[in-house]
């Protein structure tokens, strides 16, 4: 069974909400004892002073990205929403960052989504950005199907885009890291692969893996999520021992709800089997941590450039997440 490699989060807790152990038994946490507490604690914008600084920060970077980046818009579906904006390497063959924004299924885009681009293009890879139809159109299951299809057609089409077909990474934050979890599934890939053939690693962000306890949130209601969708949804009910490895990680400024998410898993996936990296990375939060997805002077940067194989670092935990082996 695969160990979870943990870093110390430097605030002499695990952050996880965890109830109390009594007499009678473990205590709820907190925030679920109430609606309100629990609208709270999946709400991680309360955790920073003003959310929309980091939106402007992902919309300017991504504009940045695209003025000194040779990139291009490429269609992978049918409808205006399955478009993702695609950052070639130098050079042939190259590794591929798939990245998988969040908002809650409701919002941002592709467009505020291309931040980590130049990170990675300067190190030979190559770096797409992911759009997809958003919850005011779209049933959860099929922006899940719509995001699985998306990675499909990368793989299918990685000579012409001058992409290594064994070496597409995934990265997602938040919903994103939702999704990217859905595409490490089993059972949605033709019969003759397995993810591990399509994905060869992932990082995901700050994600919800539950969705059972999301859909009793004004979250929930917002997308009308039901008890069918979220049980066919949830990556935590559907961990099999054949996922790619994974980075799973979290900044240590989260909200409780967050942190359990985060923890319960990695427990699932550790007991699985799955190669699995537990990182949650010192005075980082929900919104800053995907700014330095691919910044190799930063613990997570590193662990994503080594899963890569774009850096070489003897001793750091993600070298056994990113090996190269398959797990089957």
């Amino acid at each position: 069974m695969a160990r979870p490699v943990r870093t110390h989060d430097g605030t002499g807790n695990d952050g996880t909400g965890n109830g109390r152990t009594t007499a009678g038994g473990t205590s709820p946490p907190s925030w679920e004892t109430s609606r309100e507490l629990r609208d709270q604690a999946y709400s991680p914008s309360l955790t920073v002073p003003d959310m929309r600084t980091y939106l402007r920060m992902y919309a300017d970077r991504s504009a940045d990205a695209r003025a000194t980046l040779p990139w291009k818009e490429i269609s992978y579906g049918d409808t205006s929403a399955q478009r993702l904006h695609f950052f070639p390497a130098a050079g042939p063959d190259a590794p591929l960052q798939v990245f998988i924004h969040g908002g809650y299924w409701q919002e941002l885009s592709k467009e505020e989504s291309s931040f980590a681009a130049p990170d990675f293009v300067t190190r030979g890879a190559a770096f797409a950005a992911l759009g997809y139809g958003l919850a005011s159109v779209h049933r959860l299951g099929e922006i899940v199907a719509m995001v699985r299809n998306a990675i499909l057609w990368i793989f299918r089409h990685a000579a012409e885009l001058g992409v290594d077909p064994q070496r597409i990474f995934l990265s997602g934050s938040s919903a994103g890291a939702h999704l990217a979890a859905m595409c490490v599934t089993d059972g949605w890939l033709p019969p003759a692969l397995r993810p591990f053939d399509v994905i060869r690693g992932a990082c995901l962000l700050s994600g919800i893996y539950d969705l059972e306890p999301l859909r009793h949130t004004y979250v929930g209601e917002q997308i009308g999520l039901t008890a069918a969708e979220a049980a066919r949804n949830s990556p935590i009910r559907h961990v099999h021992g054949g996922a790619p490895p994974l980075i799973v990680a979290r900044g240590d400024n989260e909200t409780a709800a967050f942190a359990a998410q985060h923890r319960q898993f990695v427990s699932s996936l550790t007991r699985a089997g799955t190669p699995v990296a537990d990182l949650v990375v010192s005075a980082r939060n929900h919104f800053d941590l995907p700014l330095v997805l691919g910044d190799p002077e930063t613990p997570l940067g590193r662990a994503v450039l080594t899963q890569m194989g774009l850096l070489s670092l003897p001793g750091n935990p993600a070298l056994e997440v990113g090996s190269g082996r398959s797990p089957r």
